[in-house]
């Protein structure tokens, strides 16, 4: 969003306003873990409608190599399409790769989707599967979105494949609201570097002739400077990047996000931008297709709304995009979403454009989705509802969740809540009231299975302790080198 905007002074030949922006710049660097990439051309692109087409084009017009990496690919109408698009190109010669998370695909898509691809030439892997060496670590997703066509066109964005991205107009249900860019220019690069660790993580690495080049010597697109945020757990480079905007932006902050539980630092933040004056406002889905997630994003209201935060709900089926605009001039399209998981435990890819022309693109279609959405309000005995109850959504049905990370998230959130119950470190509403309803049942459900069948409590955790010990002693055995 670039440096304060203040007067230039000029003392003694130092430039208070370049030396702001030059601090600014680093302070955006460090946060992201990403440098400012200049001379890029960037289209932004709504819902499947304008996705897909710019997706099957690009992969269309491929000559050399297509990159194609998803968290989920539904076995569909609109699955298909992709297949029979991406092993018509590999027939013909073209190298391509895809690379598909196994949690999405869980209920999306079956060997029966991969196989064909697969014995057309695609080479298709799957991230992270469950390992018997390592109990726990299928719980770190690729949740990215990414597709990059012969080095020099890059599609980032918030959607999966599937046919809910596109609706059903002929049953009146209208498409899934999400948000994707194409990028052309030295960012790619950045994007297909991202890919490249990705595919060296899931075996071996990309053959010397298909390595991305660096962004210097690529040739200008255009004149938009951007920031590919390839975000790995434990690095929280987006999260640092949000702490930063919501902490430097003086002028407003709107948020798009489809499974928003924002962490206690974040809100803070978010409050009091607001409680400063800065208008901050957060846009996220009624219909949601995690269950209970409505509750648990809810959950987090009040304290927002009183702080002066508005808030929106999106009025038709699902709102999957993940999307940021601060002061007109700083924006962010991706597939990081404001909760814990996203941030901290997934792979994720981001781009942050620095760019009055689009962030300002981005504020007019922020404008044109609160037509469709509907206010949230504190109402008397500061009870979170909705100004105006819209009439309920057709939903339609999809195979598989869309994010783990949603309901990774709730999890976090009813544990935050029943922790801060127990101990009353922080005050709670009558939003957080169903949270602890809940637990409370689980808990006593829990607790009477246990003294009726011991053996369905116990079965579990043996059976997880095992696993642990042998994924323990055989990690032990490779590392002192018996395994060798």
């Amino acid at each position: 969003m670039g440096a304060p905007q203040v007067a230039a002074v000029k003392i003694r030949g130092f430039d208070e306003r370049a030396e702001l922006r030059a601090l600014a710049d680093q302070a955006f660097s460090r946060a992201a873990g990403a440098p400012l990439i200049t001379g890029n051309g960037i289209a932004l692109l709504r819902n499947g409608a304008e996705n897909y087409p710019a997706w099957l084009e690009a992969i269309e017009a491929a000559r050399e190599r297509i990159h194609f990496e998803s968290y989920i690919i539904h076995d569909d109408l609109e699955g298909r399409r992709f297949a029979e698009a991406l092993m018509a190109k590999a027939r013909a010669g073209v190298r391509v790769r895809l690379v598909y998370d196994w949690f999405g695909a869980l209920g999306a898509a079956s060997f029966r989707y991969w196989r064909p691809l697969r014995r057309a030439g695609v080479e298709v892997r799957c991230f992270n599967p469950p390992r018997l060496g390592s109990p726990f670590g299928w719980m770190s997703r690729d949740h990215r979105k990414t597709l990059t066509v012969d080095g020099g066109i890059a599609f980032v964005s918030g959607l999966c494949v599937g046919r809910a991205w596109v609706g059903d107009a002929a049953r009146g249900i209208e498409p899934w609201r999400d948000t994707g860019v194409a990028v052309r220019g030295p960012a790619v690069a950045a994007v297909e570097q991202a890919f490249a660790a990705m595919w060296a993580l899931t075996g071996p690495p990309l053959p010397a002739e298909d390595l991305p080049a660096a962004a210097e010597e690529m040739p200008p697109a255009g004149d938009t400077a951007l920031r590919i945020v390839a975000s790995a757990p434990h690095t929280a480079g987006i999260y640092r990047l949000d702490q930063l905007i919501a902490t430097l932006a003086r002028r407003s902050i709107w948020l798009t996000d489809a499974y928003f539980v924002g962490t206690a630092p974040y809100v803070e933040a978010l409050k009091a931008a607001a409680e400063d004056g800065v208008d901050v406002r957060l846009l996220v889905p009624r219909a949601m297709d995690v269950p209970g997630m409505r509750s648990l994003s809810r959950a987090g209201f009040r304290g927002l709304l009183q702080a002066g935060v508005r808030i929106f709900e999106w009025a038709g089926p699902m709102l999957h995009a993940k999307t940021a605009v601060a002061d007109g001039r700083w924006a962010r399209v991706g597939s990081t979403n404001l909760n814990i998981t996203s941030w901290m435990g997934n792979w994720e890819l981001d781009v942050i454009a620095e760019d009055e022309d689009f962030a300002q693109r981005m504020e007019r279609m922020y404008a044109e989705d609160l037509e469709h959405a509907v206010e949230i309000v504190l109402q008397e005995g500061k009870r979170v509802r909705p100004a105006d109850e819209p009439p309920k959504p057709r939903r339609m049905r999809v195979a598989g969740l869309s994010s783990a990370g949603g309901a990774a998230a709730g999890v976090a959130r009813i544990g935050n809540t029943v922790g801060a119950a127990m101990t009353n470190r922080r005050a709670l509403g009558p939003a957080e009231a169903r949270l602890m309803f809940l637990a409370g049942v689980f808990l006593l459900l829990l607790i009477t299975i246990g003294l009726l069948w011991p053996w369905v409590v116990a079965a579990p955790v043996l059976a997880l302790a095992v696993w642990v010990a042998l994924s323990l002693l055989a990690r032990s055995w490779r590392l002192r080198g018996g395994g060798s």
